[in-house]
């Protein structure tokens, strides 16, 4: 896996550093990129990355300009992350103005697809040569367990995270037989300092109990599987989405939205 090369859109947040920190691991060379390239600067020189671009999904025109960037600086690309998202007003549906409905649409929905568009864009014609040995090209959407419930206070979130599979299934299925892989990750509540800093203990404590195994995931478990699902081991593996989610939603997703 060497020569291979990767893309992390998204890469400055805890778990894209993970996954960074995942893909240098295994060989690959890697390019970050983040809304904030002085960010992802800095967290590529603690990551092992080999560059950092800025990349605004909201943009046509930059997450456009930040792929040939990254394309440029890695000499092709092989394997990319999608990781930009952001959660929305903690308001109910009714309370939601257009304004607040359409950025969590644009960044989380609208953004992964223009980043798909991109990097297939970029694959089509490489990845062909390589998918008999079971590598070609992979990409990865990093999503979450608001793919599969819903969540009270968190419509547009969820309903964004819904329409992720839908993309990713639909994508995988049109670029097959050129050799590129197209799956999701759905994680659920991670362990990271941002989710700590916005919750109080019994919070906390709350959403770990959420989880059949009775803890919070932790980063490197999220990105394990990324890293999987951009190798040669899952070169069978195209369309589908991982739960990284300790049994939430094979148990107790609901006890979220219960009262205490």
């Amino acid at each position: 896996m060497s020569a291979r090369t990767a893309l992390v859109v998204g890469g400055a947040g805890a778990i894209g550093a993970a996954c960074v920190r995942a893909l240098t691991a295994d060989g690959l060379r890697v390019v970050l990129a983040d809304l904030d390239e002085s960010a992802a600067g800095q967290v590529a020189e603690r990551t092992g990355a080999v560059g950092a671009v800025g990349i605004d999904v909201t943009s046509a025109d930059s997450v456009r300009d930040g792929v040939r960037r990254a394309v440029e600086i890695l000499d092709g690309l092989d394997v990319a992350v999608n990781l930009a998202a952001i959660g929305g007003p903690p308001v109910r549906l009714h309370e939601y103005d257009d304004a607040g409905w359409e950025r969590v649409v644009d960044v989380n929905l609208n953004g992964t697809f223009r980043c798909l568009r991109e990097q297939v864009g970029a694959m089509l014609g490489t990845a062909g040569a390589a998918a008999g040995a079971g590598a070609g090209g992979s990409i990865v959407v990093v999503s979450s367990v608001g793919a599969g419930v819903g969540f009270a206070g968190a419509a547009a979130y969820s309903a964004t995270k819904h329409a992720l599979t839908g993309l990713t299934r639909s994508a995988a299925l049109e670029y097959a037989g050129d050799g590129i892989r197209i799956n999701a990750v759905a994680p659920g509540f991670v362990d990271t300092g941002l989710l700590r800093s916005r919750r109080t203990d019994e919070e906390i404590a709350h959403l770990e109990s959420a989880h059949p195994l009775g803890r919070l995931a932790t980063v490197e478990e999220v990105a394990a599987v990324v890293a999987f699902l951009a190798s040669s081991a899952a070169g069978f593996v195209t369309g589908s989405c991982y739960g990284v989610d300790g049994g939430f939603l094979a148990g107790n997703a609901n006890l979220l939205n219960r009262p205490e």
